[in-house]
């Protein structure tokens, strides 16, 4: 409940925590599994083309953001922006969405997919000394996109779905309380 804007973590009384918490679980659940199957069938120079040459799962570690965005940093600089800085964030992100009671629940379930492919992300980091594994590669021809994960695909699922929400809807964060 809200008492004087301070979030007390009860867990019932945080709003919406069931289906935060399934969506959160769900993503970080399917990440790691497709993940662990990616290392163990794939290796580091695996690679195994569908359709021709649309789909491929290809095995990759990054160590910078999306698209490598940040992989030239010093490593302690990504140490601090991808592991503790995008930790913070998860962490602010996630009490948001939970004490927040004005969220809608398609609201909430779409941040929850951010914090979900974030969180499970951020595991990597911790696990892999700062690498994420990727796998999931789309193109034609010559046009490809960069190696991804599922976790990237919720992140990205989640933020068109805000933005697409955003766009549609005059009030899309209130719930009508």
């Amino acid at each position: 409940m809200h008492q004087s804007g301070v979030c007390y973590f009860r867990m019932n009384r945080l709003a919406g925590s069931p289906l935060v918490m399934f969506v959160i679980l769900l993503c970080v659940a399917i990440d790691q599994a497709t993940k662990w199957l990616a290392m163990k069938y794939l290796g580091p120079d695996g690679f195994i083309s569908f359709a021709g040459d649309v789909f491929r799962l290809q095995y990759a570690e990054n160590t910078g953001a999306f698209l490598s965005l940040g992989s030239s940093l010093p490593q302690p600089w990504r140490h601090i922006v991808f592991t503790v800085f995008v930790g913070l964030f998860l962490l602010a992100l996630l009490a948001y969405v939970l004490c927040n009671r004005t969220l809608s629940p398609t609201y909430r379930a779409y941040l929850s997919l951010v914090c979900g492919g974030g969180l499970s992300n951020l595991i990597d980091r911790i696990v892999y000394d700062g690498r994420v594994v990727d796998f999931l590669n789309l193109g034609f021809g010559p046009i490809r996109t960069g190696i991804f994960n599922v976790a990237d695909l919720a992140i990205t699922a989640g933020a068109i779905l805000l933005a697409v929400d955003s766009l549609t809807n005059k009030s899309p964060a209130r719930s009508g309380a």
